[in-house]
């Protein structure tokens, strides 16, 4: 039942399939190398461009900072409305069953 199944090649080994003839076609020499390849130039950062990246890289790292404190805030927030909420269904509910 699980055994695996094996193809049967419907051509025997030994009997290749004709192919149609292909004429061959050239191409250009030109073509085929690139032009030319622009070489890899190193970064040289002075100074001031030190500095202004450094501040860049502080400032995105405050806002996104900001952004996920925000966040949580706005889930912890959230979670003791909730809370809150249960508890005062859960006294609103207790006193109607007292009730009866």
């Amino acid at each position: 039942m699980l055994q695996p199944r094996i193809p049967v090649n419907p051509l025997p080994p030994g009997h290749p399939i004709p192919l149609t003839d292909i004429e061959p076609t050239t191409t250009p020499a030109a073509a085929s190398v690139p032009a030319s390849v622009p070489s890899r130039t190193s970064v040289q950062l002075t100074a001031g461009s030190a500095v202004a990246l450094a501040a860049g890289g502080g400032a995105v790292v405050l806002v996104v900072g900001a952004v996920l404190v925000s966040m949580l805030l706005a889930v912890a927030i959230s979670a003791a409305s909730i809370a809150v909420v249960a508890v005062v269904l859960r006294l609103l509910v207790h006193d109607m069953q007292k009730g009866r």
